[in-house]
């Protein structure tokens, strides 16, 4: 299938495990690759959206929120559909009693914990660290303020780009990588007018300026000219973060805009924007093969409007 071309499509998705999730102006779908081989597609309406989904400079918290709970609950599911028909390893007593305490609810008490942990983790990697950090170094060298809002900036995206390299180490990231790389393939394909074939998708550009990589570096630079403009304490690191937390969804509400803009429009500006995100999407992508590429034409495909072009921006 294939659209005039030299557009800038709507449609986005996210890599799972052995798959592909797209989203469309409609329509979401997921497809997995079943250890049988064969893919596992699944499909579902979505929900108008509310004028604070909608609205510009207010809609990126919302959007954002639900992005990342949708992206979760179809990372799960991948998980489960992926593992089908596959042995597995006695459960542990531990294990046992847990599945006797909560029943069916197990599965959500993991999700609940497992994000709170990621949560947590988040906060101490790129608030509370980089404050510690910077306030050790400030102890040894007279800095302004301005001084150590700018150090740690710089200390939070090293820590963002080293965190993703060194996942990258890992045999089933690198693979979620791959299909990472198979999903913005497959939608410069698309938007470049070509047919939706494996051959097509091959020739594309694994690098795409709507990209959750770029906007997470857009959030990270974007609080780092918010807070040198805006003063935040740096007596009480406690008093810093939870302050920091405060304004961060007007920060996420900036990157949102600007990473739309980028997705939207091809010109200087949006180059110069989209071009740190780009180079780190050599750590969050790898060149797929042709069986992930498959995946992702499968989840595409069903996210695609029956009115020609009204996925456009």
């Amino acid at each position: 299938m294939a659209n005039k071309g030299g557009f800038k499509t709507q449609i986005g998705g996210q890599a799972l495990i052995e798959g592909v999730m797209m989203r469309g102006p409609k329509v979401e779908a997921m497809a997995v690759r079943l250890p049988s081989g064969e893919i596992d597609v699944e499909k579902w309406d979505l929900k108008p959206a509310k004028w604070y989904r909608k609205t510009p400079f207010i809609r990126g918290p919302f959007n954002f929120v639900t992005s990342m709970v949708d992206g979760y609950k179809c990372l799960s599911k991948s998980a489960d559909k992926s593992m089908q028909g596959v042995e597995s390893e006695e459960p542990s007593k531990f294990e046992k009693w847990l599945t006797d305490k909560l029943g069916d609810k197990l599965m959500a008490v993991v999700m609940v914990i497992a994000s709170i942990l990621g949560v947590a983790l988040a906060l101490g990697l790129f608030l509370f660290l980089p404050a510690l950090i910077t306030k050790g170094i400030s102890l040894v060298l007279p800095l302004s303020d301005f001084a150590k809002t700018c150090i740690e900036g710089v200390i939070k995206i090293t820590v963002f780009v080293c965190y993703i390299g060194l996942t990258a180490l890992l045999k089933d990231i690198r693979r979620t990588y791959e299909y990472h790389g198979a999903e913005h393939k497959t939608i410069a394909c698309y938007e470049a007018g070509d047919e939706l074939t494996v051959e097509n998708v091959k020739k594309h550009c694994r690098f795409h300026p709507r990209c959750g990589t770029s906007f997470m570096f857009l959030v990270l630079f974007i609080s780092i000219i918010v807070f040198s403009l805006f003063r935040v304490p740096w007596d009480n690191l406690a008093l810093r973060v939870l302050i920091k937390l405060c304004v961060l969804p007007v920060i996420v509400s900036l990157a949102y805009e600007v990473i739309k803009l980028a997705g939207r429009y091809d010109n200087i500006f949006t180059k110069i924007v989209s071009a740190p995100g780009l180079w780190i999407q050599r750590l969050t992508t790898r060149e797929p093969d042709d069986s992930q590429i498959e995946c992702a034409i499968a989840a595409f495909v069903p996210c695609i409007p029956e009115e020609k072009g009204s996925d456009r921006w």
